[in-house]
């Protein structure tokens, strides 16, 4: 081979490898769920700067609750999630419920407290909707989402509208529903069994079918099993579906599946990381936060974008998480998080109760500021210990809300 023919061939190797390299690059960046995929600007640590109660939202669902002219409407739920349709409506989605009329104080003891009959239906999960003007106007007929019929249940989390298939101007509502079941203690609440997805057809709102995405009840350990929906986040291309395992630790951990945006129904789409890329596979999850002590989430938290930065809020881990709410940062869904920071103790109705579920709702957000809600409950051990003192001061399972302002982090 003459000099010039050995300096092609050299030339040859190195753009072969100069081209393998680049595909194996452009493959990984592929594989990571970055942000300047949609032209975000650039990520930068982001916490709480403040926060202020919004009574008005929490009086709203007062009033609709309290009306004694709504015999067999909602009056209390938590688990409380929405969605903002085509039409201006906003669909409100809560997992257990109380119906029944509510009568004005004193109550059965005396006590200065709007009351519920002990003998009032408690569903599993309902819908309620909210009118442009934000007046709460009617209770879809509960339970919303029916029983399986094998002793499960369904709570309903994070909803999103889309097109009712790619292409398509039909749209639909996607509702991610938790499959739970009976189980002994420490389960009470109930065995985590599945992640489902139901669709609801529009404007009327009618329950057309349920789909099964990730079925959980094939792993042994109740505490490895992982219910995705508690909170969705479009970014670029993408829509995040975070879930979290239900262990018994101090602190729960958190997961992290996608979808093509526009897809959630779309089950064969679904893509879920197990720690070094996505995987068609949701067999192997591995946590994108939480160390099970000092570092995680509960069992329901949420997650909001900032420019190019996920917010993610959550309750406190330890004895800290029965009063306040904090907050962890990252630039990817996948992490590392990072925090968790100083947080804050919301309005509650008294002592006896604790706050959990922080939820994000982003149609009701203006001016930079992210509305929150926050479940509360009484602090008994088993469900239906509390039953009676709930009946007795209604406000002790409604949710309430605040907003909070996003700052750089210290």
């Amino acid at each position: 081979m003459t000099g010039e023919a050995t300096a092609r061939a050299r030339v040859a190797v190195t753009l072969i490898a100069a081209a393998v390299l680049l595909g194996g690059l452009i493959a990984w960046l592929g594989e990571r769920p970055e942000d300047t995929v949609d032209g975000a600007r650039s990520c930068e640590g982001r916490g709480i700067a403040s926060w202020r109660e919004e009574a008005t939202l929490t009086g709203e669902f007062a009033r609709y609750g309290d009306d004694p002219a709504r015999g067999d409407d909602w009056s209390g739920g938590d688990g409380t999630h929405s969605v903002r349709l085509p039409d201006g409506r906003t669909l409100w989605l809560f997992s257990d419920t109380f119906l029944g009329a509510v009568h004005a104080p004193p109550n059965a003891a005396g006590e200065p407290y709007s009351w519920r009959d002990p003998s009032a239906p408690f569903v599993r999960n309902s819908a309620v909707v909210m009118t442009p003007a934000r007046a709460v106007e009617r209770t879809l007929p509960a339970p919303f989402f029916p029983d399986t019929g094998v002793g499960e249940w369904r709570w309903p989390v994070s909803a999103r509208v889309e097109p009712r298939a790619p292409g398509s101007r039909e749209k639909v509502v996607r509702v991610l529903l938790w499959t739970r079941a009976e189980g002994p203690g420490p389960y009470v609440y109930g065995v985590p069994a599945a992640t489902e997805l139901a669709t609801l057809s529009l404007p009327d709102l009618r329950l057309t079918g349920i789909t099964q995405v990730l079925d959980q009840r094939r792993t042994a350990d109740p505490a490895r099993r992982v219910l995705f929906g508690t909170a969705a986040v479009d970014a670029g291309p993408w829509t995040y579906v975070f879930g979290a395992d239900d262990g018994q630790a101090p602190a729960h951990r958190a997961y992290a599946a996608r979808v093509p945006r526009g897809r959630l129904g779309d089950v064969r789409a679904w893509e879920y990381w197990d720690g070094e890329r996505w995987r068609a596979d949701g067999r192997r999850l591995a946590p994108v936060l939480g160390d099970g002590r000092r570092r995680g989430v509960g069992s329901a938290f949420t997650v909001v974008r900032d420019t190019g930065t996920y917010v993610l809020f959550t309750m406190a881990a330890g004895p800290a998480g029965l009063r306040t709410i904090t907050s962890y940062w990252s630039c990817s869904p996948t992490g590392p998080w990072h925090g968790p920071a100083r947080g804050f103790t919301p309005p509650l109705p008294d002592a006896t109760v604790a706050a959990y579920n922080p939820q994000a709702h982003p149609a009701l957000g203006a001016g930079g500021r992210v509305v929150l809600s926050y479940d509360v409950n009484r602090l008994d051990a088993a469900p239906g210990a509390g039953q009676a003192e709930l009946n007795a001061n209604v406000s002790r399972y409604r949710p309430r809300f605040v907003s909070v302002r996003l700052g750089p982090t210290g």
